[in-house]
């Protein structure tokens, strides 16, 4: 007997129509269910997201998109709300993409953000997005690029990409923006904290945070350290210095001046053509970046792939095989059946 009944477990598709008007006339729910539209693993919403961001497109690209890194505990949620609540009033309109970290066990996070931003949270002109760093490399969700192109749909015009912390490949964060800022902690001496030279190659400015109470002179000496050090590392830009500053969340010191750094460097960037130059090629890293995930998960869902996978695991994890005997096995299996 068959039944004409929809499927318990179906989802509706989503209208839309309904979904780019509300973004485009920037209500913060249609918002937040175009986000998770696009970061959808679903094949059908795959193809709708594809569709929603390219009736979107012609109306993003005019945000000023600015990354922030840095150490565990240096502050990132707290300096961003500073900073946010300060442009707000202002007139701006602040979007934060804040990634959690998910754990390597349940795949699970935390995902909470909003609850460490509750004012920027409550604001109008504000809106917050956590996600799921997920399997992806560098600190940022899978889908962040096209979370901040929404974002730009719906008026944002500052859009803050928080990332987990650094890392091996925080950089990637470095790929998707036009401001790359670095929170650091005062009293880092010449250990300089473990960071890579490669994350502070990439920066735009070093900010040293909680510049307050007894840490105001470590931060001005941090200061010193770091801008010394930033006149021995070739900038990521010809024409543009990166500098170090202290800044404090808590008693707003330094941030009017970051701030007149980050809109000094976007004046650079449009006048000179490097923002034109950047986004050209960050577009190209995105779509080589999305053609390396599609294949991957095309391999890892392929049948043959999935039948030699237990048997390889298993050779591999009892170390009969070495790690690159198990790849071309696994590699082979996929040809063969492609053949």
């Amino acid at each position: 007997m068959t039944s004409d009944a929809p499927d318990a477990g179906a989802r509706p598709a989503p209208d839309l129509d309904a979904l780019v008007d509300g973004v485009l006339a920037g209500d913060r729910t249609r918002l937040a269910q175009a986000i998770t539209l696009v970061e959808s693993r679903r094949s059908e919403d795959t193809r709708l997201a594809q569709d929603m961001l390219g009736r979107l497109l012609p109306h993003t690209g005019r945000a000023l998109r600015v990354g922030i890194t840095g150490v565990p505990g240096v502050g990132k949620s707290t300096f961003i709300e500073a900073l946010g609540l300060r442009l707000v009033e202002r007139d701006h309109r602040v979007g934060v993409l804040a990634v959690d970290p998910s754990s390597s066990l349940s795949g699970g996070s935390i995902l909470g953000d909003k609850s460490r931003m509750t004012d920027l949270a409550r604001h109008e002109r504000a809106f917050i997005r956590p996600s799921p760093a997920g399997d992806s490399l560098g600190g940022v969700a899978r889908r962040t690029r096209e979370s901040m192109l929404v974002c730009e749909a719906a008026g944002y015009d500052v859009i803050f990409v928080e990332t987990v912390g650094v890392g091996q490949s925080e950089t990637a964060v470095a790929d998707m923006v036009d401001f790359f800022l670095v929170l650091l902690l005062p009293g880092a001496g010449d250990e300089l904290q473990g960071i890579k030279k490669g994350i502070i190659e990439l920066a735009d400015v070093l900010a040293v945070h909680k510049a307050d109470g007894d840490n105001e002179a470590r931060a001005r000496d941090a200061v010193s350290d770091y801008g010394a050090a930033l006149r021995y590392l070739r900038p990521r830009d010809e024409g543009w210095t990166p500098r170090a500053v202290a800044v404090s969340s808590r008693t707003g010191t330094g941030l009017d001046e970051l701030w007149d750094i980050v809109k000094e460097h976007d004046a650079w960037a449009r006048e000179s053509g490097a923002l034109d130059l950047r986004r050209r090629e960050q577009r190209t890293r995105w779509m080589w970046s999305l053609i390396d995930d599609e294949l991957r998960s095309a391999f890892r869902r392929h049948p043959a792939v999935k039948a030699a996978l237990a048997g390889i695991e298993g050779d591999l994890a009892a170390g009969t095989i070495p790690a690159t005997e198990a790849a071309l096995r696994l590699l082979d299996a996929y040809r063969s059946a492609r053949a």
